[in-house]
């Protein structure tokens, strides 16, 4: 099963008192297990940055003043995510103004099925906190590079923390590599060192490697795991 790991960034808490995302990130994962392919767009809000909203991404109003907006990659945003299923932390937030930034490109809402990890981590831990980096450290996932919260990056942390959500590590499972890949990027590119100007990075899929048996051990997961508490 095709899923879409999904994150943003924005220049605010609330779409309806103007404020507009900078940032989507978007990783595939089949099976539970990452394929190689992701997106990154970079979006010019038309509007300013506030330091509240700066400080918790980094991301500056120079950075973005050369970035498409929205309309302009909203094709390619929804080609990528297809009509599958987008696992989001806290989904209402990233829902509400994905689909205020649709409606202000002409476009109707996303029909796609939000998979809520907050909903899921709550239901499995209820009493304690289940913001991403208290996930982390409850999975013993290194988040150490995340210095700031970066679309991508998140997405990137937020797959392995599905996976232990689902039921636990399978081998092979290990974005280690690209989260030190996608930090170093996120921070040279706020920093002004080779910074594009389309304001978008899409990392290609590259071939399968995944065995049979284990695919189909992993078929056989997600049998196991058809508890309603999932399909919240």
């Amino acid at each position: 099963m095709r899923e879409i790991i999904l994150d943003t960034e924005t220049t605010g808490f609330k779409p309806e008192e103007g404020h507009r995302i900078v940032e989507i990130g978007c990783l595939e994962v089949y099976q539970n297990l990452p394929t190689g392919k992701s997106l990154q767009l970079y979006i010019n809000p038309e509007r300013d940055m506030p330091e509240g909203a700066f400080k918790v991404h980094g991301i500056s109003e120079e950075f973005l003043a050369d970035k498409p907006v929205f309309v302009d990659v909203v094709d390619e945003f929804l080609e990528f995510i297809g009509e599958d299923p987008l696992v989001i932390h806290n989904a209402p937030f990233d829902m509400k103004f994905l689909n205020s930034e649709l409606k202000w490109a002409g476009r109707p809402n996303l029909k796609n099925k939000p998979i809520d990890t907050v909903v899921i981590a709550r239901e499995l831990f209820p009493g304690s906190p289940v913001n991403l980096d208290a996930l982390c450290r409850r999975f013993e996932i290194d988040n150490s590079s995340r210095t700031y919260h970066g679309a991508l990056l998140d997405c990137e942390l937020l797959a392995e923390v599905y996976l232990e959500l689902r039921g636990g590590r399978q081998h092979g499972f290990d974005l280690g590599a690209k989260k030190a890949a996608s930090s170093a990027n996120g921070s040279d590119q706020r920093q002004g060192i080779n910074r594009t100007k389309t304001g978008k990075k899409v990392r290609e899929a590259r071939p399968h490697s995944i065995p049979e048996d284990e695919l189909a051990a992993h078929s056989a997961m997600l049998e196991l795991l058809s508890d309603p508490i999932w399909k919240k």
